[in-house]
């Protein structure tokens, strides 16, 4: 009995002593193009490590060949799946606020939610079919895995109730945001 409570308490401080850290991934699309950009902070919103993407347009032949399949070809696999390669910082979690992202979950294992704005039709439909994490709640979305991923649930779920109450999950997301437009006019996004 002596024994168990040690390994109870080992196990607690084992995962009480694991940092979490968390990736904030937005991708924005402007006249020059889509812009990623990847902000890692830690349990309370510190930034540990913050990566950018250069602009990538698509011409015209790439848009009629990629279709309906084009914005999460470039936000997951070109964008997303670079900044998170590129990033040295481990994370528990990669949160997005934009759909197409949530692709990136098919080249990485590491859970990714999307953080949906409130009222969205397709959040609706994904959360109809088991991917919701985190039901809309107090005017914020709701938060949902990829839909081929719902035994990403509960560690999403894991990972939002250490976080609860300590960081809005909307926050970062205007940080990327802000962080992107300084560094257009300082031309980084320009650079190859």
């Amino acid at each position: 009995m002596i024994q168990l409570r040690v390994e109870d308490r080992t196990v607690a401080q084992t995962t009480a002593s694991v940092p979490l850290n968390v990736g904030f991934l937005t991708v924005v699309h402007e006249a020059s193009g889509y812009l990623g950009g990847y902000l890692v902070t830690n349990l309370w919103g510190r930034p540990l490590e913050f990566r950018l993407s250069t602009a990538v347009q698509p011409n015209r032949v790439q848009q009629i060949l990629y279709a309906g399949t084009l914005q999460p070809y470039i936000c997951a696999d070109l964008i997303g799946k670079t900044l998170v390669d590129k990033t040295g910082t481990p994370v528990q979690l990669v949160l997005t606020d934009r759909e197409p992202v949530l692709e990136l979950r098919l080249r990485h294992e590491v859970p990714v939610a999307w953080l949906a704005p409130p009222g969205d039709p397709l959040a609706a439909a994904l959360a109809g079919n088991g991917a919701a994490v985190r039901p809309a709640a107090g005017g914020a979305g709701p938060v949902l895995c990829h839909p081929r991923f719902p035994a990403d649930v509960p560690a999403i779920r894991e990972v939002l109730e250490r976080l609860d109450g300590t960081l809005d999950l909307a926050e970062p997301f205007a940080r990327v945001r802000e962080a992107i437009g300084e560094a257009r006019k300082m031309g980084i996004t320009n650079r190859g």
